[in-house]
Formats: structure tokens, sequence, C-alpha cells
């Protein structure tokens, strides 16, 4: 049985995949996709059972990660990921640069930033350097994937890269290394906001398959970038949609291409930043797929840690709210 989780991290985002493998520690493959956010204030008082996707794989005693994936270095995603990386390093991790670029990279001193999306943007860079070093002094790979490229993780389980592709790819690479080799202060921030500002549509896209049901995770992918991507890739069974349902996050066009029979949307229970749109999961419901979330956005979703979807060996799901 496979198990998908989306950890309930507020306004961010970290996924915890567990599929039967005997080849593996504890006889299972064990991949999270992201880590969610590590600032105080997003846990501090909530009510809606928020929790650190580090503390959530203590709990749950997960005791190693096969492969963990950053799909893009924004602190709602990698910030709690440097911290799980802490508790298990990977044994591999995938991102978007390549591999050695992190070691050319310095720390950089977050208060540069004038505003707090420029500090936050700033901790996940510094993070992700964390990150990086964290696999390769614990013995794991750091690997740079892009579009078009297959693994088999074993006899049931699949995941395909549908993006980024060669060429974003580069750009992105450029557009770090521009950033990381300007001097002025004010051009330093320029490109930082420039960075920052596009980096959702650079996301890791994967396709996950096990026993022909078919899984999207777009990271923050929103409704432009899809672009390039055939639509035979889009097809799921459940799709995460992007950016935190903002709406911006899917179109029309998107959800009848993906056709899904689940929605998750991790959106926080403030619905900050407009996440969790109505107009969207209106449109999204309309079409006939059940709407789950990570937080608790809209009413009637019971106070929880973590929404989690199971796939039967026969191909049939289930979805329940971790309390």
């Amino acid at each position: 049985m496979l198990k998908i989780t989306f950890v309930n991290s507020g306004y961010a985002e970290g996924i915890l995949i567990q599929c039967p493998d005997d080849s593996r520690q504890s006889s299972t493959f064990v991949m999270t996709i992201d880590g969610g956010g590590a600032r105080p204030d997003e846990f501090e008082g909530n009510i809606s059972g928020r929790i650190r996707m580090s503390d959530y794989l203590k709990q749950t005693e997960v005791d190693h990660i096969d492969l963990m994936v950053s799909t893009h270095t924004h602190e709602d995603h990698i910030c709690g990921q440097k911290l799980c990386a802490e508790l298990l390093p990977p044994r591999e991790l995938w991102q978007t640069l390549p591999p050695g670029l992190f070691q050319t990279f310095e720390q950089l001193d977050v208060f540069r930033g004038t505003n707090l999306s420029q500090v936050n943007f700033l901790s996940a860079l510094n993070d992700y350097i964390h990150l990086c070093n964290i696999t390769e002094e614990n013995g794991g790979l750091v690997r740079q994937i892009s579009a078009g490229t297959v693994f088999s993780i074993n006899e049931d389980l699949t995941i395909k890269v549908l993006a980024p592709n060669d060429e974003k790819e580069k750009t992105l690479t450029g557009m770090m290394q521009e950033l990381y080799s300007s001097v002025d202060s004010d051009d330093f921030l320029e490109k930082l906001n420039g960075v920052d500002s596009k980096l959702n549509n650079f996301s890791l896209i994967l396709m996950l398959e096990y026993r022909g049901q078919r899984v999207l995770l777009p990271g923050d992918t929103n409704r432009y970038g899809y672009d390039d991507l055939q639509d035979d890739d889009l097809h799921a069974d459940l799709f995460k949609v992007g950016h935190h349902g903002q709406i911006d996050g899917a179109s029309e066009t998107v959800i009848r291409k993906v056709q899904p029979s689940m929605v998750v949307c991790c959106a926080s229970s403030d619905r900050r930043y407009n996440s969790a749109h109505p107009d969207l999961i209106s449109m999204i419901e309309k079409t006939g797929a059940k709407m789950y979330y990570s937080d608790c956005p809209v009413e009637g979703i019971p106070a929880h840690k973590a929404v989690q979807f199971s796939v039967s060996d026969e191909g049939i799901w289930s979805a329940e709210y971790i309390r």
C-alpha cells in the first residue's frame, strides 16, 4: 500500500511518501518532497493542528529517508526540510541546480533584506546550502534532475520528472550565479526580488505512478507553468494544486487536462495571501473532484496534523485526516 501524507505546516508544504519495498530499510521506500517552513510563529498558539514536518517524522517513527526532493528554494518549502535532513540525512537529494553549484555560494546576511519577504528568501537560500551540505557530509548524493527523466523506484512505483526542462534549469542557474556575484547592495536586492518572483514556475513537477494510479505534484507551479507540458503527462487521480491554491494556482484548462478525482490544497487556516481562494476551490469542485486540505482554510475541516491518502495493491484509494 502506497501512503502519501501532506503534513499540516500552515502556509507551507511538506509531503511524506511511503511505499513497501523489501530492498529498503524497514522494508519501506521513504521519500519526502519539501518540508514546510521553520518560522516559530507559524506553529505557536495554533488550534488547527499544525506541526513541523520534522516533528511529524519523529512522532510517526519514520527511521530513514531514501529520497528527499527540493522543488524550489522558498522558505515555506525548504527551511523545514533542512530540519528533516538534520534529523534523517537523505541518501539522495533531488533539486534543480548543478550539484556542485552550492559549494560556490556563500552564506548570505539575512539582515540585507529590507522586508519580510526578502528575509525569508535569504533564509531559504542559506538553508538550501545547509541541506546540500548535510546530504553530502552524510554520504548522500545531491542530484540535478530535469524534465523527461523516469525513475523506476521498484516494480510498483515510478517517478517521472515533467519540469523544469534543461533550458529552464540553465536560466535558473544563470539567475542564481548573477545574484551571488552581485556586489552593489541595490543591485543585489533587485536581483533577489527577481529570482524570488519567478521561482515558483521553476519548481520541480513530478508524476508518481503506483500500480496504474497517478499523483501529480507540481510544487508551487501556477497556472502559467504548464504550457510546455504534454496533455497526456498531466492526467492524474490525485492532484496537489499549485501555489497554495491562490487564484493563479490552476486554470480550468489545467484542471481539465489533469482530470483529478481528488485535489489537495496546502493553504493555511488563516488563508494567508488569499490561499485556498474561493473562486479556485469552487471551480475545482464543479468538476466533481473532492477537495482536501493540509490545514483548515475552510469550514468543516477538523483540526489535524496531516491529510493522508492510501492506495491499496488493487488500486483503491482512501483518505483521512490524521489527528
